[in-house]
């Protein structure tokens, strides 16, 4: 993964959560409650937003973000324990998790099927899963340039694919979607999901 990227994320995401990314990231993350996983933390920028919230297990698996994510552990007014991993191997136990959060991750996440199996395994039935993402686009002139666009963006963005359709990907998981909110024309969504047992 790059060394500069994480230098230069939250100075990037500055402009955009002074308006309206600081209210959806605020809005859908005080919505987890109990023991709550979050996949890819990246800097922290979510921790100050816990509230109901017994324990946080966050995840991520650049080192130099977990780095920049220190202070924000150590302000943060609920108990914080990192991880460096990936969420295609997660390192608990079935059924551990009331709450699951992932806000603009799916996108770099390199088999996100296997992240969302993973995800399904650790979390509780019935677990409430808070997913903020930027997806691939229904107007086909704004998808194909996504598509364009994707291999230099994934190169300049840690990985990013920017015609990811990760509301695809959790219809085709048989989760049961409670609500989906859009915003700038459908390129971000925030997605409330409800976890079902997994057939074997």
């Amino acid at each position: 993964m790059g060394k500069w990227f994480p230098r230069i994320y939250d100075t990037a995401m500055k402009p955009l959560e002074k308006n309206k990314f600081n209210l959806i990231r605020k809005s859908l993350v005080e919505q987890a409650y109990g023991r709550v996983l979050e996949v890819g933390s990246g800097t922290g920028i979510n921790f100050p937003y816990y509230k109901n919230v017994t324990r946080l297990d966050a995840i991520e698996p650049n080192p130099r973000m977990q780095e920049k994510a220190i202070p924000r552990v150590d302000d943060a007014s609920i108990p914080i324990q990192t991880y460096t991993a990936g969420a295609e191997k997660l390192p608990f136990d079935d059924n551990t998790f009331d709450s699951v959060v992932a806000t603009l991750v799916f996108c770099t996440i390199p088999d996100p099927v296997a992240a969302l199996r993973e995800i399904r395994r650790v979390a509780k039935p019935g677990a409430r899963m808070l997913f903020f993402e930027h997806v691939k686009m229904d107007q086909p002139a704004l998808a194909k340039a996504q598509s364009f666009m994707t291999p230099v963006w994934k190169q300049v963005c840690d990985g990013c694919h920017l015609d990811r359709d990760t509301l695809g990907l959790l219809q085709d998981s048989s989760l049961e979607i409670l609500k989906i909110n859009r915003y700038y024309r459908g390129l971000f969504l925030s997605i409330v999901v409800n976890n079902q047992p997994i057939s074997y």
